[in-house]
């Protein structure tokens, strides 16, 4: 990156300090989804609240999410290799707060069943995204994991998701979605394999 004043390329000590609190005020603008990932530590299952989650590639089909590097979890699909994607929706606050807590046995009061893949999936999500550990970057005081997908579902209800904006739990309010004027665009551009995309 290069300084506008002098025209040099900085070096990362002379990148401006960023508050902490600030960076996570200013993001929290940023409306999420959340989700839980899972999977099995030998016997065990484990998992995490965790919203820093996209989907990076349709082909092939990637996901991404980004645990921190002390997480235990993230050491447990390190180890296995695999890991589920569980989408949670709006009335699954309670699930999320345990998930997202210390508690050491987070599965104790929580409905799940493992799948044909051998990973532990949450009975009530909105979808289920079951992937292989492909790649993973640094990313500070993160790992980006990315992941191959090998299978995915959806609820058969017509649910909403979980959402989290500004440090609190919201949802959609169901008479305020519209169809965005420019959606088949968009899912053209999601879809396409060509080389001439438009953005």
């Amino acid at each position: 990156m290069r300084d506008r004043a002098s025209g040099e390329t900085m070096t990362t000590d002379e990148y401006p300090a960023i508050d902490g609190r600030q960076f996570r005020n200013v993001l929290g603008q940023f409306c999420t989804g959340i989700t839980v990932i899972t999977t099995f530590d030998a016997d065990a299952p484990i998992g995490f609240a965790c919203q820093s989650f996209a989907a990076l590639s349709l082909d092939p089909p990637l996901v991404l999410f980004c645990p921190t590097k002390t997480s235990r979890s993230w050491a447990a699909i390190e180890q296995s290799g695999g890991f589920c994607v569980n989408v949670l929706a709006e009335e699954q606050q309670q699930l999320c707060a345990r998930f997202g807590s210390r508690e050491p046995d987070k599965f104790a009061e929580t409905k799940w069943h493992t799948s044909e893949l051998e990973l532990p999936l949450l009975d009530d999500a909105l979808a289920t995204i079951q992937c292989k550990v492909d790649s993973v970057v640094d990313g500070g005081d993160h790992y980006i994991v990315i992941g191959r997908v090998l299978a995915l579902s959806e609820s058969t209800s017509s649910g909403r998701p979980l959402l989290f904006y500004r440090g609190q739990y919201t949802a959609i309010e169901p008479d305020k979605t519209v169809p965005a004027p420019w959606r088949h665009d968009l899912e053209h551009f999601l879809t396409t394999t060509t080389l001439d995309t438009w953005l």
